[in-house]
């Protein structure tokens, strides 16, 4: 049976009601209900009822999920159909399919303004680069996982499972997503049929490409901290035999997995710019090859970057060689082999790969190649070749082209022996011709265009003009798309970048209530390490001048290392003092310069990084002098330059390091004056330093005020983070704040040494007391004298004809957010060193904090306590009348009764806030709220005394946690290694995974023996990590509007400016609300509506299954079974301002 268009999407526009949507599929008797952010099954009985209000929308070949949207107006959501697909050609029985149009339903309502990051991600699913495999007669086959892991059915593989996050949403509510829901995965699939005297072969190319770390060509390059790299594709050559014999060939390829970029705008050649110092890409590194030999066994390198140090290539000889030189101190064992590809094959030469077949032929012949015959697998693939270039394009087609061309033979000499010279001819013209097709295609989603052939030179050049267009101009959209796909819409919001610095990164997608109880008690599963900080800032004067030229015995170690041991140059000693005098030396230093360059018109309109480069071998040099330092990275805009060290032992800890950058000179047009910035998570802590170059003048402190309030609002690092939204911001730079005193009156109090008098006229001091500046910062104390301005190799302040007054305009000044830990920081020292190079001495801070480190066993009982506590995410309650047998009695014949039903709404909705849907089953009345902890208030009523009636309510679903668990299997890193020697263990990736499935599978069974009950230990109230409970929900729009407001102004009066980034929500509650009403408020309650006589289960008995993997302990997810059930939602967000109470659904009389 051919695939047609077996869904029907209806909508009701009902401008008195809630928009809603009705999703159909042919074959299946129920129906999903998309309205007021829940989602519900309905049977077959009850869409009957409601279909007669609703018009058809569209007609749709599948269905890919919600998506999920943040916006300022709320969430928002979309149903994502796929409305135009072409077939590409069958393997066994499945057919596999190229989508082509998509279709983005606002479940809000038809009347929604669609963002732009919606429109590029439609954009990106209709640009025919996704594909699903679909059968009528029978589950089809998996389109994450290659021939070889088919056998084994090890589940999909999350590596390639595009739109898993799509179906996360219906997960929440219950929905079997395997009924409704496509999986798709991104590459290039190419099908063709090939006829070998009386037999038929299907002839294919199957290229994967990874989501781990996803984008496009300038915005996504080399590695990440998990060890994932750009452009990893996993690329199968097929043989299908018509007696269902197969043969499979796996090649993957993947970037230098090292931190490196090319920045700047790119046209023609690129240089090779590392994001990281090499000591801080090891552990990358090391995790890389690490994944590569766990999942594919045996893993050789084929390197085809460029070799010589000279010229347009030093970029890449520069990276090829740091590639081989780490992989072979972690893996010495792994095959690397280097072919400088542009070098050998110059002109278009392909001969030469000859010399690269003789190095390969051996792994080649070790590897084997995957083999199936008689319905039994007589060879297995033990190990792929994992090919790079710069870009893994272009070099890299051509390569892996002739890898499987070699392999080509030998899988049909095993297919079909005695292969005629002919029949081997069609073969190879035919996977030649689609490896061509698959490097176009895989070229398209990472450039923009197709892959760079050699063989025209008009082509070739055209292409390359398309590529330069598209990376400069259209890129950035298209990686919000990769962005909002595979991170989702709400990776801005503050508790999603908090639970990603304090959770495991497969904790992110848990949702958001469950997240923000885990935050608000991190102090339960964190634990405090004290680390030292040091700070430095120097403003150069324009040179690279390391030492001075009369001061020969002056270095830059005596203002980095040993200036909290000096005051004078007498007390210099060679021998680091740290440890004689129990001082304890700094485990990170940033350094900032200011003038790194000279502030001419050429350099501030291209600034030459020379001096940044020469200045961080010289600082690692100095650093290093006692125990080694790596450098973390560095950033310049013009003369400002900012460098960050580390102790080499904490780059295992380090994660999502990120640099920007913000010019303030002539309006900002110009990068003379400005600020860089370096943000990265040290453990489970966010640092964020910064280095700035304010406006000059006497006068103009108002100027440098703005500079201050325009560097905090425009900076601006991956997933939206803002300076203020770091735990601990250290601020160093040229401030250029002066003292507002004449240069006599300065002197005079510089010779007295009296700072503190000196310091009332500081305008630094001034501003930041009158909340004009540097708000919440925090300074040393000043015991030093103003570092500006002195003469040049000399003692004396500014003898030039502006005599200008001396000033402490270079500073060192640090913040803490209020709810980081109880240590707010100490400086253990602050003060200047005497170097004489420049018209500024140099100023050093060293500050104490506390980072935190997440222990995993103890977020793990806290994950407990908090699911426990949040209740069922489907937030439905079941009414039934005390004493009446669920059997024999209709649960709802009781609502018929106006004044009844009245009541016990009026009665729920003032204990447990709005009712959001209402629905009938055979069980009983069905109720669903805003949240599970809403649920849990509604069940406290039960008994519930109406008129003459008794009713019981109840919760619906009551193992709740399984459906966490699912969401955690969605999120894992799963893969199945590809090959398993016998009598080998392999850990799996899963492991972690499958412990933390492992305690909410207890946890759910333990709550369904309870039925429905939570017995939690008392939480421990903590100031810092508050689990209080929440009040009950306000029963008008208005006066949510004005708690919203009320907390935005409270927060405003107690924190800095700018406008604050992260408004903290309400604390998680631990247990229902009181049980007691508030005053009766008078509101309008529905009318009655008639009720079908036909009571049908909308889904079957059952509830989903969580599936279980070998690797997971045998007390797994399943849970008893459950009541017949009617329908499954979850929780709708606050707030849903259409109604108070819900309409009824319609019913027909008895």
């Amino acid at each position: 049976m051919a695939m047609g268009k077996s869904y029907k999407i209806w909508h009701k526009v009902n401008g008195q009601g809630p928009y809603s949507v009705l999703l159909e599929q042919r074959n299946r008797d129920e129906a999903l209900l998309f309205e007021s952010l829940v989602i519900a099954a309905l049977g077959s009985a009850e869409v009957e009822v409601v279909k007669k209000s609703y018009t058809k929308l569209s007609d749709a070949y599948g269905c890919l999920g919600v998506l999920l949207v943040s916006t300022g107006d709320g969430p928002l959501q979309y149903l994502v159909m796929v409305t135009g697909c072409v077939s590409v050609g069958k393997i066994g029985e499945s057919e596999v399919f190229r989508i082509n149009q998509t279709s983005f339903f606002p479940l809000r309502g038809p009347q929604t303004v669609e963002e732009e990051r919606v429109t590029e991600l439609r954009k990106l699913f209709n640009s025919g680069t996704f594909y699903f495999l679909w059968s009528s007669s029978e589950d089809s086959i998996d389109a994450t996982l290659c021939t070889q892991k088919l056998q084994q059915n090890p589940g999909t593989d999350n590596r390639f499972f595009w739109n898993r996050l799509l179906h996360l949403p219906l997960q929440h509510y219950g929905i079997d997503c395997s009924h409704w829901l496509l999986r798709i995965t991104c590459g290039s699939v190419e099908i063709r049929t090939v006829y070998a005297g009386h037999r038929q072969f299907k002839a294919a190319i199957f290229s994967r490409l990874s989501c781990e770390r996803a984008g496009t060509r300038f915005n996504v390059r080399g590695v990440n901290d998990e060890g994932h790299v750009a452009n990893f594709v996993e690329t199968e050559q097929l043989i299908y035999g018509d007696q269902g014999d197969a043969s499979a060939f796996l090649q993957t390829r993947g970037s230098v997995p090292l931190f490196w970029e090319q920045p700047g705008v790119q046209v023609g050649s690129h240089k090779v710019r590392f994001s990281r110092g090499p000591e801080a890409s090891s552990p990358a590194l090391e995790r890389h090859l690490k994944l590569m030999q766990q999942r594919y066994h045996d893993t050789a390198i084929v390197n085809l970057l460029g070799l010589n140090m000279v010229g347009a290539k030093e970029g890449e000889a520069s990276l090829s060689q740091l590639f081989q030189a780490d992989q072979k101190r972690y893996y010495e064992a792994m095959p690397h082999i280097m072919f400088d590809y542009h070098q050998e094959c110059k002109g278009g030469n392909l001969q030469n790969l000859s010399k690269l077949k003789q190095s390969l032929k051996p792994i080649l012949d070790r590897h084997s190649f995957f083999l199936l015959k008689n319905q039994r697998v007589v060879s297995q693939q033990k190990g792929v070749v994992r090919t790079n270039c710069l870009d893994c394009l272009d070099r890299t087609n051509c390569v892996q082209t002739f890898i499987g061309l070699e392999m080509l033979a030998l899988q049909l000499e095993a297919l079909e022996p005695q292969t005629k010279p002919q029949t081997w001819t069609r073969f190879e013209e035919v996977f030649r011709a689609m490896w061509v097709n698959n490097g176009n295609e895989i070229s398209k989603i990472y450039a923009g265009t197709g892959a760079i052939q050699g063989g025209s030179k008009i082509m070739d050049g055209a292409r390359s003009a398309a590529r330069t267009i598209q990376n400069n101009l259209l890129d950035s959209s298209k990686q919000e798309a990769f962005d909002l796909l595979i991170h989702g819409g709400t990776g801005n919001d503050f508790i999603f970048d908090l639970a990603r610095s304090l959770l495991p990164p497969h904790w992110s997608v848990l949702p958001a209530d469950i997240l923000h109880g885990m935050c608000s008690r991190y102090s339960e599963f964190t634990e405090p390490q004290p680390i030292r900080v040091a700070v430095g800032t120097y403003n150069v004067n324009g040179g690279h001048h390391f030492r001075s030229v009369v001061y020969k015995d002056s270095t830059l170690a005596d203002w980095l290392l040993d200036s909290p041991h000096q005051d004078s140059a007498a007390a210099r000693s060679l021998v680091c003092l740290s440890e004689e005098q129990g001082w304890r030396t700094a485990d990170i230093y940033a350094v900032g310069f200011e003038e790194i360059v000279d502030l001419n018109a050429s350099n501030i309109m291209a600034a030459s990084s020379e001096n940044a480069k020469a200045w961080a071998t010289e600082l690692q040099k100095v650093l290093s002098r006692d125990r080694p330092f790596a450098l973390l990275t560095y950033v310049q805009l013009v003369g400002v330059c900012l460098y960050v060290f580390i102790r080499p032992e904490l780059a295992a800890d380090v994660r999502d390091v990120a640099t920007d950058s913000v010019k303030t000179g002539l309006g900002g047009a110009t990068g003379n004056k400005g600020g860089v910035a370096v943000r990265f998570l040290l453990g489970n802590t966010s640092l964020c330093f910064v280095c700035s170059h304010f406006a000059a003048g006497q006068s103009q402190w108002a100027e440098r005020n703005a500079d201050y309030a325009e560097i905090t609002r425009r900076i601006c690092f991956p997933h939206g983070r803002k300076v203020e939204q770091h735990d601990f911001v250290f601020w160093c730079g040229d401030f250029n704040y002066r003292i507002d005193l004449d240069r006599d009156e300065v002197k005079e109090y510089v010779s007295l040494r009296e700072w503190s008098s000196l310091l009332q006229y500081d305008q630094l001091k001034i501003q930041q007391a009158q909340g004009n500046t540097f708000v919440n910062y925090v300074e040393g104390e000043i015991s030093f004298p103003p570092t500006y301005k002195y003469d040049l190799f000399s003692d004396d302040y500014d003898t030039s004809e502006k005599c200008r007054a001396p000033a402490w305009t270079d500073r060192v000044l640090f913040r803490k957010r209020r709810d980081h830990g109880h240590n707010p920081g100490r400086v253990a020292y602050y003060g200047r060193a005497e170097l004489k190079q420049s018209d500024h001495r140099p100023v050093m801070a060293f500050i104490d904090i506390d980072i935190l480190a997440t222990r995993i066993d103890r977020a793990r009982s806290v994950l407990e306590d908090v699911v426990g506590r949040l209740g069922p995410s489907d937030a439905t309650v079941v009414v039934q009348v005390l004493g009446k047998s669920e059997e024999d009695e209709d649960q709802t014949s009781w609502a018929d009764d106006e004044m009844v039903l009245t009541g016990m709404l009026t009665r729920v909705n003032q204990a447990a806030g709005d009712v959001l849907l209402i629905r009938f089953a055979h069980e009983g009345l069905l109720l669903t709220f805003r949240d599970g902890v809403a649920a849990l208030a509604a069940v406290a009523l039960s008994p519930l005394q109406i008129n003459h009636l008794r009713l019981g309510l109840k919760l619906k679903t009551t193992d709740w946690p399984a459906a966490v668990a699912r969401d955690f299997l969605l999120a894992a890193a799963n893969t199945v290694p590809l090959f398993i020697p016998d009598g080998s263990v392999v850990p799996l990736e899963s492991r972690t995974v499958d412990e933390d499935i492992r305690v909410l599978a207890l946890l759910a069974n333990q709550i369904q023996m309870s039925e429905g009950v939570f017995k939690s230990a008392p939480v421990t109230q903590s100031s810092r990590s508050p689990m209080m409970p929440r009040p009950p929900p306000p029963n008008s729009l208005a006066l949510q509007q004005q708690q919203q407001q009320q907390q935005a102004k409270d927060w405003n009066v107690g924190n800095s400016a700018p406008p604050p980034v992260e408004p903290p929500p309400p604390a998680p509650p631990v247990q229902a609300p009181p049980v007691q009403a508030p005053p009766p408020v008078s509101r309008p309650l529905p009318p009655v509506p008639a009720r079908s006589t036909v009571q049908a289960s909308a889904v079957p008995s059952a509830p989903p299954v969580v599936p279980v993997r070998e690797a997971q302990p045998s007390n797994g997810i399943s849970t008893a079974s459950q009541p017949p059930q009617s329908f499954n939602v979850v929780r709708a967000p606050p707030p849903i301002p259409a109604r108070n109470l819900p309409p009824v659904p319609p019913r027909t009389a008895k």
